[in-house]
């Protein structure tokens, strides 16, 4: 959410920026309604000034006749602003909903594009493995070595279920493990957050309004979220922060689900789509400033670069385009990683900053150096998804027999150097 003065200032700036994002906004008619806003706000706090005036007014006055004039006056003032509150909570409510669906300008640097056939490659790192042998996919290889288990996993959890067993859960556990440890040498604090949240954090991190068809809610309204994101921005909801303590950096841990809503037909079988996953997730609060942000979103993505780099995992970058930018994001960066049964790059991480976009909807602030209250600066990027990240481990690292590579970083976590057929 962007403040309506800056809104209202600049209007040029928001139009350009749904232009960018493909998305359908229309200023003129949010500045219409707060102008309508405003004028009623104006004319109820003036009734109510009116009333209070009134009231005084009967209390002092002593002739009887008078009084019961003044009754009367305060009756008419009552109902007359009872009607005007109505008016003003049925305004407020579309004001608040055309606000949510205000977009956040991107960055100069951000491409222009209609959607991710637009994103732009800006790096490439690693020698794309070459086999003596035709590579196998990640279900072939995982079922033989007894790792997975997806029959089993759709006929307990529905459509995209799946089991990891024997290596496969070891393998996960592993890079849990080595992930925890070379993040947190970064200077990250760990966390386990909830993946159940509310539906105000889902608000104010921008998953909502626009991302409901694909998120899983319970009885309650509440929903699972399908990133440690959403739990770590709610943590400091509605809080103060002390300036000498940012920026504050998380690495947080949750179990994650998505509806994959509209994705039926793509990725049927195996580990890259899944509903119900895991992820380490980099979460930063930083002040409000704009290099600021643009120096720890390098930073983020970076250290996820560096983790893919010490698995030995081919990947490339990408900078995500302005058609396939989230509605809240002013900068995006995407890693993705060598799939060789597919011969092609897949997404396994993201990172984005929003400025203070996310941090006045959830109500996060500190004071600057002068004094004065601000919103802090929001960064997030993912450190590790599981099981996806398994894909690209297995594939590219398997053998001629079958047998799978244990990159080395991981070796101590599991043991040995390689999994095996029994």
């Amino acid at each position: 959410m962007l403040d309506i003065k800056f809104i209202r200032e600049n209007a040029d700036l928001i139009k350009d920026a749904a232009r960018k994002k493909h998305l359908n906004f229309d200023i003129d008619e949010l500045i219409a309604a707060d102008t309508k806003r405003l004028e009623v706000l104006s004319l109820v706090e003036k009734l109510r000034a009116e009333q209070n005036s009134v009231s005084d007014n009967v209390a002092k006055e002593k002739n009887a006749g008078e009084r019961e004039k003044l009754i009367k006056e305060m009756r008419s003032l009552k109902e007359h602003l009872k009607q005007k509150e109505e008016d003003l909570k049925e305004i407020l409510k579309k004001w608040q909903l055309l606000m949510l669906q205000v977009p956040n300008i991107p960055d100069m640097s951000v491409p222009e594009g209609k959607d991710e056939t637009e994103n732009q490659e800006i790096k490439r790192w690693g020698d794309i493995p070459s086999f003596t042998f035709t590579p196998k996919g990640h279900v072939e290889l995982m079922s033989e070595l007894d790792m997975a288990d997806l029959d089993r996993g759709a006929k307990v959890a529905g459509f995209r279920g799946y089991f990891l067993k024997n290596d496969g859960a070891l393998l996960s556990h592993a890079v849990w493990q080595y992930g925890m440890k070379f993040f947190m040498s970064k200077g990250l604090s760990p966390m386990i957050v909830p993946s159940l949240v509310r539906r105000d954090q889902m608000f104010g991190t921008g998953y909502l309004p626009q991302g409901e068809e694909d998120l899983y809610h319970t009885q309650d309204n509440d929903y699972l979220a399908g990133t440690a994101e959403v739990a770590t921005m709610g943590y400091h909801m509605d809080e103060i922060l002390e300036s000498k303590n940012l920026p504050i950096k998380y690495l947080s841990f949750s179990p994650c689900f998505r509806r994959e809503a509209g994705s039926h037909g793509k990725d049927t079988k195996g580990l890259i789509r899944v509903h119900e996953f895991y992820k380490l997730e980099q979460v930063i609060l930083c002040e409000a400033d704009h290099q600021e942000s643009v120096k720890w979103h390098e930073w983020l993505n970076r250290n996820t670069e560096e983790f893919i780099e010490s698995l030995g995992i081919p990947y490339r970058t990408v900078a995500i385009c302005g058609g396939d930018l989230g509605q809240g994001q002013v900068k995006k960066y995407d890693i993705e990683l060598w799939v060789p049964a597919e011969e092609k790059y897949r997404e396994i991480s993201s990172a984005s900053y929003f400025h203070d976009f996310q941090t006045r909807r959830l109500n996060i602030r500190y004071k600057d150096d002068v004094g004065k209250m601000r919103f802090v600066h929001s960064l997030n990027s993912t450190a590790i998804p599981t099981p996806r990240i398994l894909v690209s481990i297995v594939e590219n690292f398997q053998e001629k027999d079958g047998s799978i590579r244990i990159p080395e970083v991981l070796v101590p976590y599991m043991s040995k150097n390689s999994i095996k057929k029994k």
